[in-house]
């Protein structure tokens, strides 16, 4: 049975280990993306000084639609409980637009533009730099990387079972890292115990990525958890999904009275429906004020993306509606989930830094597992014969 395992183990590590390599690589490099950029880029982030109190929000927006093509809009703001950090505003469009301001002094610090190394890492981590194809054709670099990652979990637990030692004292021996005895002997370990060490935290990653890369697998893995995937479900949960589309109240686009009627300032009432939030959430994270909703994100352990969430009156600012995150059913939880054990950030920063480390463990693996398996295979060719001298 070790046999059977063990060629399992080989026979799949060795065509796609460059490609495990690769995509472990691009995950570890965007564990910790938002504290470098944070770092790297301050000014864009943090406000100069912290004031007494901010500029009203309407005043905030306003100056930054200005700023604005006539085709886009501001959609929304991103408000912080840290009062050095800017106010984030996001646009409709491009996707994922948004700018930051200082909200002391209303003066519009940048627009957020993802760096071009971890817009590279990114696109390697999913589609192997692939792009999706306009005629729907086969996507290749998403299959690929789904494929090798499937693969990779059945490279993890063919290894299990090949190194499940048989006493208490090769246990103990199989999970040390020796650095002494030579290059070998190093790499051996570090494949071995490094493996058994990550190896959770690998499977975790790879389980949890297959989600995004096979419909068939994603339906399994919902309903094992008693969802049911809709078409149209994407890649935030359904409750946010739903905010994302906008929607109408009676007939009626938001933030208008209908055709031919007065028309007002859509930011209105943000600044009262925030205060609101922010009195009834005094361990807020952050607070998201948009046209018509509202979201609070409280320090959490497990999904980090789950918020409660309200709708309100944009003409009044009265709360209408509120959706509580631990009232949800497990449909309005998953992908929240899905991605946090993704990423390693359900257990705040020493989970992200174990997944960090994990990542690149697994980025190592096949590396040393190719050095190991040269190595005996030259070992095991045999010597050249010498020649025959003319005496003999």
């Amino acid at each position: 049975m070790r046999k059977i395992f063990r060629n399992i183990h080989l026979w799949l590590s060795v065509p796609f280990g460059i490609l495990i390599t690769l995509i472990c690589f691009s995950g570890a490099a965007l564990v910790f993306e938002k504290e470098v950029m944070e770092l790297c880029h301050r000014e864009l982030y943090f406000v100069k000084k912290v004031e007494a109190a901010p500029l009203p929000m309407e005043q905030l927006m306003t100056k930054v639609a200005a700023t604005l093509p006539d085709s886009v809009s501001v959609t929304g703001v991103n408000i912080s409980s840290d009062p050095e950090r800017a106010y984030q505003v996001t646009l409709s469009k491009p996707r994922r637009a948004s700018m930051y301001v200082d909200q002391y002094t209303g003066e519009i610090t940048g627009k957020y533009e993802r760096a071009p190394f971890f817009n590279f890492m990114f696109r390697m981590h999913r589609w192997l730099l692939d792009s999706m194809k306009q005629d729907g054709g086969i996507f290749w670099g998403k299959m690929i990387v789904g494929t090798s990652t499937l693969m990779f979990v059945f490279v993890l637990i063919s290894g299990v079972v090949v190194w499940w030692p048989r006493t208490r004292k090769a246990l103990k021996n199989s999970l040390k890292i020796v650095a002494n005895k030579g290059w070998r002997r190093f790499w051996y370990d570090l494949h071995v115990a490094g493996g058994m060490y990550a190896l959770v935290f690998l499977l975790a990653m790879a389980l949890t990525g297959l989600t995004w890369s096979f419909q068939w697998y994603r339906t399994g893995f919902y309903k094992t958890f008693g969802v049911e995937v809709q078409p149209s479900m994407g890649h935030g949960n359904a409750a946010a999904n739903a905010t994302a589309k906008g929607g109408k109240r009676d007939g009626k686009p938001e933030g208008r009275e209908g055709r031919g009627a007065h028309r007002y300032s859509p930011y209105t009432n943000w600044q009262q429906v925030y205060e609101q939030l922010a009195e009834a959430n005094p361990d807020y994270k952050q607070i998201s004020v948009s046209d018509g909703s509202a979201s609070v994100a409280v320090p959490r352990f497990g999904n980090q993306r789950g918020t409660d969430r309200y709708k309100f009156n944009p003409r009044n600012g009265e709360i209408t509606e509120t959706t509580l995150y631990k009232d949800l059913d497990n449909s309005g939880k998953i992908r929240g989930w899905i991605y946090s054990v993704h990423v390693g950030s359900w257990g705040g920063m020493l989970t992200r830094i174990l997944t960090f480390a994990a990542a690149l463990i697994g980025a190592s693996l096949p590396l040393t597992g190719y050095y190991l398996w040269i190595r005996k295979k030259i070992k095991r060719r045999p010597a050249s014969p010498k020649f025959l001298s003319v005496e003999d």
